[in-house]
């Protein structure tokens, strides 16, 4: 087993973000989608606490301390960028004015189901945010995460033991082992990732999966 690191696969899931789409990137991990744009299309990047054009990591002296996204992270401004109040992002957000949400998750389901806000724990406190408004708001979902916890326990399952953000919003998962796609017929694992075989990923995936097509 051969995970690649948490950037590559945010490369990875950038290269299926078509030209021209307006995509929102939650909290933690799908930020790092931001420093990935193919020279060849123009997508435009949404923050929700009220960004709209945003751009990769400013270069290390060019940071400008009030400009950040909703991780709290310094970001840059792309040229034709835009600032606005919660209400107006809230309002792309669940308006369906967002093409692509790039989240986070604790757990997929089989089905498509996302839990991302609350482990029901009471030393990690929920923190819902705007996922709900995102998962059922934009046109597609697609999640970002580590195939598993650092335990190896399992964050695919069949059915999530976790409260839900949303059910049946995932259309895609992307992981550091591999790129699965939800579909009616179940999870349909689109790509393993170099040294990984379709064996060892099943066995760290609660939830049964159909092997890549073979053309």
């Amino acid at each position: 087993m051969k995970p690649i690191h948490t950037n590559d696969i945010a490369r990875r899931l950038a290269q299926d973000i078509p030209d021209g789409a307006y995509v929102n990137l939650g909290i933690g991990l799908p930020t790092q989608v931001a420093n990935h744009v193919s020279p060849d299309r123009e997508v435009v990047y949404h923050s929700e606490n009220g960004i709209l054009g945003v751009g990769p990591s400013p270069a290390s002296g060019q940071e400008n301390p009030e400009l950040i996204n909703a991780s709290k992270q310094l970001v840059t401004l792309l040229q034709g960028g835009a600032f606005f109040d919660n209400a107006q992002s809230f309002g792309m957000m669940r308006g369906g004015h967002i093409d692509i949400a790039v989240l986070g998750a604790y757990q997929v389901s089989a089905s498509g189901d996302l839990a991302n806000w609350s482990t029901n724990q009471e030393h990690y406190p929920p923190a819902v945010g705007g996922a709900m408004d995102l998962a059922v708001g934009a046109k597609q979902v697609f999640v970002l995460m580590r195939h598993t916890m650092a335990d190896q326990t399992h964050k695919i399952l069949e059915t999530c033991t976790y409260p839900l953000t949303g059910a049946g919003v995932v259309t895609r998962i992307y992981t550091d082992l591999a790129v699965i796609h939800v579909t009616p017929q179940g999870l349909q694992v689109h790509e393993l990732h170099p040294g990984n075989s379709f064996e060892e990923v099943q066995a760290l995936t609660g939830a049964s999966l159909l092997p890549p097509v073979r053309l």
